[in-house]
């Protein structure tokens, strides 16, 4: 009896530890991930109402884990009423935050925050670094930038781009393009490259980067994948790009008329 209980009491520690091993070798293979790209036009909707509890609602119900506003304003004038949008919008989820002030205005008054319009990123998890650089920009154009976060996602770096193309010069755009490319680079962590880039699939700057990031949609989202206009989309101009170290599972455009742009939402696996 002495022997069977020693037996026993040896196979019930043994096991324990092989099954704590499996959700660890799992989990080093397979981390899923829901990510949003959304240009939310200052918050105003297609109804002409401004109302940035609309927005988070939808990225609340999306279940989207880390999200890339674009046309966000911080403190910028009276179409959004002076509010920090990506700072009410993260307290609002309870996300992480980081803005990119691509226009960055003095205040009307002294002693009030800067006036500033840009792209923000909102993230589930801590955000550990994050850079904008601008883009190149031609004399009557508007400033653009691409912010990049750096992300852990369960254990795993994850290297979030979001941006916002310029959108009345094709030219200008294609400098963009290529600028992008090469502040990512070729050699690089697992990357998302998202964000309202304002030309279609077979533009000249939209192959740039998906010569070096694959486009989502095509691969696993169903239709046509049309963004803008919001209440009749017609064209496709808003993109969730990724590296290899990505497998996208699915991909949709919510409906919804908070912003004149749909949102695009994909899942992946990130290794």
């Amino acid at each position: 009896m002495r022997k069977l209980m020693t037996v026993l009491v040896g196979l019930l520690m043994v096991v324990p530890t092989v099954a704590a091993a499996r959700p660890d070798a799992d989990g080093a293979r397979d981390r899923p991930l829901t990510v949003m790209s959304y240009n939310i036009h200052h918050g105003a909707g297609t109804d002409g109402v401004l109302d940035l509890e609309r927005i988070a609602v939808l990225i609340e119900q999306s279940g989207a884990e880390v999200v890339g506003l674009q046309e966000v304003d911080r403190h910028w004038s009276e179409r959004s009423n002076w509010v920090d949008q990506p700072a009410w919008l993260a307290n609002r989820l309870g996300m992480h935050y980081a803005y990119a002030a691509n226009l960055d205005l003095p205040p009307l008054n002294p002693g009030e925050p800067r006036r500033q319009y840009g792209t923000a990123v909102l993230s589930k998890y801590p955000i550990q670094d994050f850079k904008n650089t601008l883009l190149p920009r031609y004399p009557a154009g508007e400033q653009r930038g691409l912010g990049v976060a750096t992300i852990i996602v369960k254990g795993t770096e994850l290297r979030f781009a979001n941006t916002h193309l310029t959108h009345n010069n094709n030219a200008e755009r294609l400098e963009q393009a290529q600028k992008v490319v090469q502040v990512l680079g070729k050699s690089h962590p697992a990357t998302l490259l998202v964000g309202d880039l304002n030309a279609t699939a077979d533009a000249p700057e939209i192959k740039t980067m998906t010569s070096v990031y694959a486009d989502t949609w095509p691969e696993v989202g169903v239709g046509p994948g049309y963004t803008i206009e919001a209440d009749n989309p017609t064209k496709r101009i808003d993109y969730l790009l990724h590296s290899r170290h990505l497998r996208p599972t699915e991909a949709s455009v919510p409906v919804s008329n908070a912003s004149d742009h749909l949102p695009v939402l994909a899942s992946f696996v990130l290794s």
